[in-house]
């Protein structure tokens, strides 16, 4: 099953090594991983993304808990939420692709942000399905590069049980 889990940690070094040895030494991959500080800059917020069995999840948040420059674990994956990812994309943008590019921006709400002669670089954000579904229609027209941001995740309002 996939994991949304939400790590709030002291910001100072190893941290992020820390965690992420939780996470590798029970053969866990994370498959998105965005770290920034919060609103209080000696805090740092850890957003990562995995797969894996239920109370194997349920451990590792366990374990994470104990771990001492870690103040708050939330696994959103039970709550109603909302994640979002940023992805910048290197697209073909020849005489026989520039308008189809244009259009599939224009449907999927994007932002060509860089253009030459014969490429687009293209700013996309939402979820992941959004995402998915965008690249996999510019890929017949040739991507050339991805750069992803990882998911950034919040609790919706309503259903934050700390609110």
């Amino acid at each position: 099953m996939r994991h949304t889990i939400a790590v709030w940690v002291q910001n100072e070094f190893g941290v992020l090594t820390r965690v992420a040895n939780l996470f590798s030494g029970r053969g866990f991959n994370i498959e998105s991983l965005c770290v920034a500080p919060t609103e209080d800059p000696e805090i740092s917020r850890i957003t990562m993304v995995t797969r894996g069995d239920d109370a194997v999840i349920d451990q590792i948040i366990k374990q994470l808990r104990r771990l001492l420059p870690v103040h708050r674990v939330e696994d959103m994956t039970g709550f109603a939420h909302v994640e979002r990812e940023l992805v910048l994309v290197k697209v073909r943008a020849d005489d026989e692709t520039r308008t189809e590019v244009t259009r599939l921006v224009e449907i999927f709400r994007c932002k060509i942000i860089d253009a030459s002669h014969d490429t687009f670089v293209i700013e996309v954000t939402g979820d992941a399905g959004k995402i998915e579904a965008f690249l996999n229609l510019l890929k017949p027209m040739g991507i050339k590069e991805i750069a992803r941001s990882g998911a950034v995740a919040m609790v919706r309002t309503a259903a934050d049980p700390d609110l």
